[in-house]
């Protein structure tokens, strides 16, 4: 059984993600949290892909906050959690490994795991490039390679953003559709 542990010390260990779970006693949300942490650092680390440690920031924000309000709830609560995983790989949580969720989110996944790869090839292949090209085109190198992948990224947003607007345009068209069919049939009926 977990006990409520003391306000200033799961405050210390909550600036370490993962670690004022395990202080609490919930061995394996800590060990989740605190894997997640540590994996993306390593990950972006071994990479050299900044967008891990923006993913960090956001673990560490859900961790710290995640053990605050642990410690916030009401004895009650407190007392009814149980530790589990956060994540459940062997495929025991099930509400979140069905069909439908994973192809919901495969193709997101997809182009997420295609751009981080782009960029890893981009950035290695610079520096082999770096090498190679005379002094004089360095500087043009230089620049195309800092605002290469800041164009891309600018057009990748413009293409979803109207890609969104045509969705919701897509939407309240088949919605007015809809009405108007329903008034049709009602002005039959009458």
């Amino acid at each position: 059984m977990t006990k409520k542990k003391s306000g200033f010390w799961t405050f210390i260990f909550s600036l370490l993600p993962g670690a004022a779970e395990m202080y609490m006693g919930f061995m394996k949300m800590g060990v989740s949290l605190m894997g997640l942490f540590f994996g993306l650092f390593i990950i972006g680390g071994f990479f050299g892909q900044s967008i891990f440690v923006l993913a960090d920031i956001v673990v560490w924000f859900y961790a710290f906050f995640h053990a605050h309000n642990l410690r916030a709830m009401d004895d009650e609560e407190f007392y009814a959690l149980e530790d589990d995983y956060l994540f459940h790989l062997d495929g025991s949580g099930k509400e979140f490994w069905n069909k439908m969720t994973v192809s919901r989110y495969r193709k997101l996944a997809a182009v997420v795991l295609i751009l981080i790869g782009i960029s890893i090839l981009w950035n290695n292949l610079l520096d082999l490039i770096w090498y190679i090209i005379p002094d004089f085109m360095q500087d043009f190198v230089s620049v195309l390679s800092y605002r290469l992948p800041q164009t891309v990224l600018g057009i990748a947003i413009i293409v979803a953003g109207v890609w969104m607007i045509r969705g919701k345009k897509r939407e309240l068209l088949d919605e007015k559709e809809e009405e108007e069919d329903g008034r049709e049939t009602d002005d039959t009926n009458a």
